[in-house]
């Protein structure tokens, strides 16, 4: 894999649509930094980089505009981690509202210095398990998104409770085919539906990329989601 520096990385984005501000390309960059510098006390990412970060976290989550409309609405990251892909989408789109969800305390305290940091208005944290947090915010998302958080059938069942009817759930994996196939019937039980998948390479030889689109047709049952050891003991469908 080859790196991708600040420049290469604008030119990339320009070839998504996306055109970003000299203050967003600032806020990004200065966010790379605090992300590396916090990196060396704290484990948030495996990246050591600003090339990395700018190719496997900058330019990854911003990929999401291939399959989603995220001008605008209500966007909740399951698993935010270290912010990506949701803080990202936060500063590429300043009308996004995004709830960065993570059961990671040190990950969130991270979130909200860089937040504070970064004066980033349109961005808010929770530190919570996702199926707590989904049970008692049901229908309230127009998109959830969870970038290689855990195993397809375990993200429906979590994410799905949080989606408006007719959201969309926006799964983000290296290869999706297998665990797709075994997903198939959770996803007919819990009321969605496969609108579009994208498979692509990452610029620089970064590896493969799989975007997938489910859209939300009726209200979830009030059963869903269970406790995550029920979930993982045994998936829906």
């Amino acid at each position: 894999m080859e790196n991708m520096n600040k420049n290469e990385w604008i030119e990339e984005i320009k070839k998504l649509n996306i055109n970003l501000t000299e203050e967003q390309i600032d806020k990004l960059d200065e966010y790379a930094n605090f992300l590396l510098e916090y990196n060396q006390y704290t484990n948030l990412t495996a990246i050591k980089t600003k090339e990395e970060v700018y190719l496997k976290h900058f330019y990854d989550s911003l990929t999401l505009i291939k399959i989603a409309n995220l001008t605008e609405g209500k966007l909740l990251d399951v698993g935010t981690g270290a912010g990506f892909p949701g803080l990202v989408l936060a500063i590429a789109f300043p009308k996004l509202e995004v709830t960065l969800l993570d059961s990671n305390n040190k990950k969130i305290a991270f979130l909200d210095e860089c937040i504070q940091k970064l004066k980033i208005s349109n961005a808010t944290t929770v530190y919570d398990r996702a199926e707590n947090y989904t049970r008692t915010h049901r229908e309230q998302f127009d998109f959830v998104t969870s970038r290689a958080v855990a195993e397809l059938r375990i993200l429906l069942e979590l994410n799905i409770p949080a989606l408006k009817i007719n959201g969309e759930f926006l799964v983000m994996k290296a290869n999706v085919e297998e665990e797709l196939n075994q997903a198939l019937k959770t996803i007919e039980i819990l009321d969605c539906k496969i609108i579009s998948q994208e498979i692509f390479e990452l610029p620089k030889n970064g590896g493969k990329r799989t975007l997938l689109k489910i859209k939300k047709e009726k209200q979830t049952l009030l059963k869903y989601p269970r406790t995550y050891d029920k979930i993982k003991k045994k998936a829906i469908g």
